[in-house]
């Protein structure tokens, strides 16, 4: 990316909101309509019947706890299908209140199996696919659910893992690069766009072995400058995931975007850097 150079622009793809009745995913859902609504984007719901734990109940011996009361009883089929159709019909309700406020057109699909398999049989590269960091049958906190960590090393196109607004003290939209520029361009562009419909200034972090590049620098600035986004460029070590963290909370991140190429996800540390950033985080391929 040099200084002449403009941010790529790429085809507008699809909105896709992985709904399941959580918390998380209705709060989800508000965010996925928001950015279709921005980019007049065709928003498509998913709600997956998780064919394992329909599978589990079959078990005369499987047993499931109550998450408040913390007794064990055992599995209902008829029970977890009638909860999972009233669940379906919630995201159903949920999906078309959320885009007739909005205006926007949309469609759910229903699907059994497993839930990752089954999203990323739907999902194209040029679609954003939204979705809570945990599911109905996870905890709440910052841990990320075992969906979503296949669905970001996986997915064809972006996708956005939703956590709970910030505190307000938090009003910058941070992006997290490689040195070598590689597929940073994708960040980058979504950065931009956060920053514009956020109205909120762009910090980018660069990894790097070889200490601070001028030319990088001055070629990322120029570019966000071009696209009339105030932002600006540190450099980082390759340090620890723990340590990015901490830079990423000290830079007061509302929101965080990073390649899957990052070199940081072929270290062990890029499973403790989401789970630490309780943050809203989308991953580009």
């Amino acid at each position: 990316m040099t200084a002449e150079q403009q941010l790529p622009v790429e085809p507008v793809g699809r909105v896709l909101i992985l709904l399941d009745g959580s918390r998380l995913s209705l709060a989800a859902l508000e965010a996925a309509a928001d950015i279709a609504h921005a980019r007049k984007a065709e928003v498509l719901g998913v709600f997956v019947e998780e064919v394992n734990l329909l599978r589990s109940a079959g078990y005369g011996f499987t047993r499931e706890v109550g998450r408040n009361s913390g007794v064990a009883r055992p599995m209902d089929l008829a029970a977890i299908e009638a909860r999972m159709r009233s669940l379906a019909e919630q995201a159903r309700r949920s999906l078309e209140r959320a885009m007739a406020q909005r205006g926007l057109a949309q469609a759910l699909t229903l699907c059994r199996g497993r839930v990752a398999d089954e999203v990323l049989n739907l999902a194209r590269p040029g679609d954003l696919l939204v979705l809570g960091r945990v599911g109905w049958s996870g905890s709440p906190g910052s841990r990320l659910g075992s969906t979503a960590r296949v669905l970001v090393s996986q997915a064809l196109g972006d996708v956005l893992l939703w956590a709970d607004p910030p505190m307000r003290s938090r009003n910058r939209i941070v992006v997290l690069l490689n040195h070598d520029q590689g597929a940073n361009h994708r960040a980058v562009r979504v950065g931009a766009e956060l920053a514009r419909r956020n109205r909120q200034p762009l910090t980018i972090l660069v990894r790097t072995e070889t200490g601070r590049d001028e030319r990088i620098a001055e070629d990322l600035l120029a570019c966000m400058e071009s696209e009339g986004i105030t932002a600006r460029v540190s450099f980082l070590p390759m340090a620890s995931a723990g340590a990015v963290a901490q830079v990423i909370r000290e830079e007061g991140a509302s929101q965080l975007v990073l390649s899957r190429q990052c070199s940081l996800f072929r270290e062990q540390g890029a499973d403790t850097l989401l789970m630490e950033m309780n943050l809203p985080v989308t991953v580009t391929p």
